[in-house]
């Protein structure tokens, strides 16, 4: 990465988000953090001096165009932002599927529109916060697996529509995360939370980096980053 080209964060105020924004930031690295909450992005940038932050509602893709001000160069733009509800079809609903659709795949592609022209000027890399139920299909889940096989299939697509402008498509296919969204999916399922056994978000927030990371002679393609008691054969 260029030192001087910003890297854009959307969902900043999460957990992985705000995570992986302070560690760049602590190695000096310029920063767009991307949200929907002006007060909670707000109160991010106060910790990180000079960041710049733009106000969009990932949820609302047909919203995003001419609202947004973007750099002229990103050297990364990392989808952070979604929503996880778990419902079977039967008790599921055309809302409930397509805000899943909507946030975790509709929001991310638009952005990702919107940046191609900062990317392809930096040679950027796009990073996409996917999940195992974007691999391996999981009951319970239907709006939440359609959308990341959905996310899946476009990181896939831009891979090969971009290869010629020096853009870079990763995917990571992550377990369960110590976040918040973690504790209310274990509420969901009725399940104790216990933190310590998941992925740390610092655990994901290093990996991210990595893929910004990696020299340009190579390109992290897919990282699938399961929880160290991720059940083996």
């Amino acid at each position: 990465m260029a030192d001087n080209d910003p890297i854009l964060i959307s969902g900043a105020t999460g957990c992985i988000g705000s995570t992986l924004a302070r560690s760049l930031y602590a190695d000096g690295r310029a920063l767009v953090l991307f949200g929907r909450d002006p007060d909670r992005l707000g109160k991010l940038a106060a910790e990180l001096p000079d960041a710049e932050v733009v106000v969009g509602d990932i949820g609302r893709a047909d919203t995003l165009a001419g609202n947004l001000e973007l750099p002229q160069r990103l050297a990364g733009v990392v989808h952070a932002a979604g929503i996880c509800e778990g419902r079977t079809l039967s008790d599921s609903d055309p809302a409930q599927i397509r805000e899943h659709l909507e946030v975790n795949l509709v929001g991310p592609a638009e952005l990702t529109r919107l940046a191609l022209p900062a990317l392809r000027a930096a040679r950027g890399t796009v990073v996409l916060v996917n999940s195992l139920v974007g691999l391996y299909p999981w009951p319970g889940w239907i709006g939440y697996a359609m959308s990341k096989y959905g996310l899946r299939a476009f990181a896939e697509t831009l891979r090969l529509e971009e290869f010629e402008t020096g853009v870079r498509v990763s995917s990571i296919f992550a377990s369960r995360v110590a976040t918040p969204l973690q504790a209310k999916v274990h509420a969901q399922e009725g399940k104790e939370y216990v933190p310590d056994t998941w992925v740390q978000p610092e655990t994901m927030a290093r990996t991210i980096r990595n893929v910004l990371e990696t020299p340009h002679d190579a390109e992290l393609k897919d990282i699938t980053l399961m929880h160290q008691q991720y059940p083996r054969p």
